[in-house]
């Protein structure tokens, strides 16, 4: 399988490794949600996995693959606010600690960029492509 084909597939494959962390180990994403949502940082937590695995399952399939990614470009820009607040949050903890949040900044540009990638490729496959 060529490198363009396997691409959505591992795009869905992270995002549902993600939504998966979500509901394993929810007090790290707990941590990250912005304190400017309303509610609790665990309803934001579990909603932000079942859109992740929602999105898994849109880029996975051919047919939905195009509107799921670019869903998931809008998802990758909204969740950058939460990388925000998590490497303002942990800029007093021990180095490695925030080296790690501050290493997703810049990390959120290449996943914008391949999700719209994902996106560009399903719509130059076509509708028959897609079937």
């Amino acid at each position: 399988m060529p490198r363009s084909e396997r691409s959505p597939l591992l795009l869905a494959g992270l995002l549902a490794s993600a939504a998966v962390a979500h509901f394993a180990v929810p007090r790290q994403f707990d941590a990250t949600v912005p304190r400017a949502l309303p509610g609790s940082p665990r309803t934001w937590t579990y909603a932000s996995g079942v859109v992740e695995l929602a999105l898994a399952a849109g880029v996975a399939v051919p047919r939905t693959r195009r509107v799921a990614a670019l869903a998931t470009t809008a998802f990758f820009v909204g969740v950058f606010p939460a990388n925000v607040q998590m490497a303002v949050d942990w800029r007093h903890r021990p180095a490695p600690r925030k080296a790690a949040a501050l290493a997703r900044l810049p990390l959120q540009v290449p996943l914008v960029l391949w999700a719209r990638g994902v996106a560009k490729g399903a719509q130059a496959a076509g509708p028959a492509a897609q079937g």
